[in-house]
């Protein structure tokens, strides 16, 4: 039985497989989120000294290199022509891939590279994803495929099926998500890349998963709509094809969660959560809107368009009416505490623009062993409890950012912390009953430290961290506490949109939403204690 610790394993494989690149103690950032479950949790940190002064730095990105609307990846020692180089990757919205000295003080741009084509300057293009050998990144480009590039000196991999198509469609989809890397219990790795629209929902678009083979370079593709074609969709009005045997007559469906594609180990399936669009799948159709499905890790359904299980609301139509997209978050893998129920082992949180939190069972999504189903969540708990929206499926206060998953090291709890787009945040702790069945259990409310819009968060070493207007946030995990103050602001720091932190070997590195954005880092020595410097 195949039985890798959820997060645990990830970072220590990371470090077995840095030995010789990475100094000893030492971790990589490697795909959004930081760990293959994309948790947002970093167990490598393990404290700080309140000695010395807080050291912060910031500078622009290269004029011309617009917003970087997303969260930067980092790989340390890496070997460059000019020397042994921590580096961040960042993504900005006109399709710029910058390598950056995560180091300097001042803009030192090792490489960059920008694919040209139909895909349009817009806003929110995802993260990429460093490959477990540390030594290629892969990126989405405007034109429709991932590329891949040495780490070292940006030099583009153009073998092997490289760069691979993500869409044929980059004038109306886009990667809006991240890209993330996963490996099977069979040893395979696999790179995943979703799409979705442009703003406003316009346009002959389909929400897609495309799984991409590593070793092989083969890939597959499950379609969130026509899910029996297997196919990339064409775009007919550019291109030679037959649209009703290339394309889809359904549209939308698409698949922006910030992660984009969730692999979960425990039981080797890859998720990916749909927003608002056509659902017709419990009624013998192959459309699946505002639904949560499980596939193979190649990226394959149980055949005859189904995945391989399937979540979707009972809500879904309200859903899909007040465009409160289930699928503005991925799924968030929770571990299951201590005392929980063996039918249980397997848990996610899945939140939406409706402002509902689901608690569901990644086993079996609706409870009814099958796909094609609707209902079934384990709990589902208003985030602004006035509101009966878990109900209802109107939009509400709507959750955006990517949730939390935070284990309790005292005792071994598990928390998931959730915020809206502008109505609040809270900590949920999953409890038990005395069956050993899990809900959630609301922790600490959004309070003065929380403002109302935030980013996805991090969380080291009891810490939480976000951003939230132009304000870095730090609060204790458990208890919604200010950490020394809890708030860190500079007038020069503009606010954010899709830019969320991340935490690696002491440090905060953050984009904000300037055109073109400025990096941020904070040394987390004295941080929150001495104020900005």
């Amino acid at each position: 039985m195949h039985k890798t610790p959820l997060f645990g394993a990830v970072a220590a494989i990371l470090l077995i497989l840095a030995d010789g690149t990475t100094p000893a103690g030492a971790t990589n950032w490697l795909q959004f989120g930081y760990d293959t479950a994309h948790s947002g949790f970093n167990r490598a940190e393990k404290g700080y000294s309140t000695a010395g002064n807080t050291i912060a730095y910031h500078y622009a990105l290269p004029a011309g290199s617009d917003r970087a609307d997303s969260a930067p990846i980092y790989l340390g020692n890496v070997t460059t022509s000019s020397g042994t180089k921590n580096i961040l990757f960042i993504l900005t919205n006109n399709g710029t891939f910058l390598a950056l000295d995560a180091d300097s003080k001042t803009l030192n741009v090792l490489w960059s590279q920008q694919p040209t084509g139909g895909g349009t300057t817009t806003r929110g293009f995802g993260s990429g994803a460093i490959d477990p050998d540390l030594q290629s990144v892969y990126v989405y480009g405007f034109d429709g495929k991932i590329h891949k590039y040495h780490v070292a000196d940006g030099t583009e991999v153009m073998s092997g099926g490289w760069p691979e198509v993500s869409t044929l469609k980059p004038e109306v989809e886009k990667g809006a998500a991240g890209l993330s890397i996963a490996t099977s219990h069979a040893g395979t790795t696999y790179l995943y890349s979703v799409t979705d629209g442009y703003i406003g929902d316009a346009n002959d678009y389909q929400g897609h998963l495309t799984a991409i083979d590593l070793a092989s370079g083969s890939q597959k593709v499950f379609n969130s709509v026509c899910s029996d074609k297997t196919i990339h969709f064409c775009n007919s009005a550019l291109m030679s094809c037959v649209k009703a045997t290339d394309d889809c007559s359904s549209r939308q469906n698409g698949i922006w969660g910030r992660p984009g594609a969730i692999y979960d180990d425990g039981t080797d399936r890859v998720f990916i959560t749909t927003g608002n669009g056509p659902y017709n799948a419990s009624t013998g159709g192959l459309d699946w809107g505002d639904s949560v499905l499980a596939l193979n890790p190649d990226g394959s359904g149980s055949g005859g368009g189904m995945p391989v299980d399937s979540y979707t609301p009972t809500t879904f139509q309200n859903l899909q009416n007040t465009d409160a997209d289930l699928g503005s978050e991925s799924i968030a893998i929770v571990p299951p505490p201590p005392g929980t129920a063996a039918q249980y082992q397997h848990i996610a949180v899945q939140a939406g623009k409706d402002g509902c939190v689901r608690l569901i069972n990644l086993a079996d999504l609706s409870g009814q062993g099958a796909p094609a189903k609707t209902g079934g969540e384990l709990d589902a708990k208003d985030l602004v409890s006035a509101t009966a929206h878990c109900a209802t499926g109107s939009d509400g206060p709507e959750i955006k950012p990517q949730p939390v998953v935070w284990v309790n090291p005292a005792d071994s709890s598990s928390w998931i912390y959730v915020t809206s787009y502008s109505d609040g945040s809270a900590m949920y702790k999953i409890a038990l009953d005395g069956s050993g069945k899990p809900s959630l259990a609301k922790q600490w409310p959004a309070g003065t430290n929380l403002a109302p819009s935030a980013t996805s968060a991090v969380v080291a070493n009891g810490t939480l961290y976000y951003m939230s207007g132009n304000h870095l946030v730090a609060v204790d995990a458990a208890t919604g506490a200010s950490r020394s103050g809890g708030v860190w602001a500079s007038t020069s720091f503009s606010s954010q949109h899709w830019q969320s932190p991340i935490m690696v070997n002491g440090r905060l590195y953050l984009f904000n939403d300037a055109s073109p954005s400025e990096l941020w880092v904070f040394q987390l020595d004295g941080a929150f204690k001495s104020g900005f410097d």
